[in-house]
């Protein structure tokens, strides 16, 4: 223990789960993470043909980083899979006076299994995204909070910042 350091601090610190940046191999997990966190949020399970396109999609950005700028950070479940990720995008848009560089980061995705819940995971995994947005130069990360998620963010820093809206506008026909 460093000097300064309680006892309390010194276990915690022992106990910080190890994050890593996501492998193409963590594809199919990070969907499977996804999926129950929509599940959470909707109250019903959204299995569908998107689960085999989001893992499409996110393995050819995985295999091909900088070409997109997406993070994606993961904690390793004892035994196997994936206990927890967060995965947020690089937004470029005219510079202003709050954001010189014109980045701004949002987080859409953060879940744990419901198995590893409690540990510290999404906390470990939202900060490992938060440090990759600062080296991308983003100046304002934004993310839509679930009322169980909003007091991790809350306790991370992020503030409410303006009413957000949204517009699902009819997709393209295929076909």
């Amino acid at each position: 223990m460093t000097q300064g350091t309680t006892a309390a601090g010194a276990a915690r610190e022992r106990e910080r789960p190890t994050v890593r940046a996501a492998e193409v191999r963590d594809a199919a997990e990070v969907v499977r993470l996804r999926r129950l966190m929509f599940e959470a949020m909707s109250g019903r399970d959204a299995a569908g043909p998107w689960e085999a396109e989001a893992e499409r999609v996110l393995a050819a950005r995985l295999a091909a980083p900088g070409s997109e700028a997406m993070g994606v950070f993961v904690v390793d479940a004892e035994g196997g899979g994936l206990a927890a990720c967060a995965v947020g995008t690089v937004e470029e848009r005219l510079p202003s006076p709050g954001a010189p560089s014109g980045r701004f980061g949002f987080v859409f995705n953060v879940c744990t299994d419901p198995a590893h819940r409690r540990r510290g995971y999404a906390r470990a995994a939202v900060e490992a995204l938060l440090a990759w947005f600062t080296a991308e130069g983003v100046h304002r990360v934004d993310l839509h909070a679930t009322v169980d998620a909003a007091g991790l963010y809350r306790s991370l820093g992020f503030t409410e910042h303006s009413l957000p809206l949204s517009l699902d506008l009819p997709g393209p026909r295929r076909g």
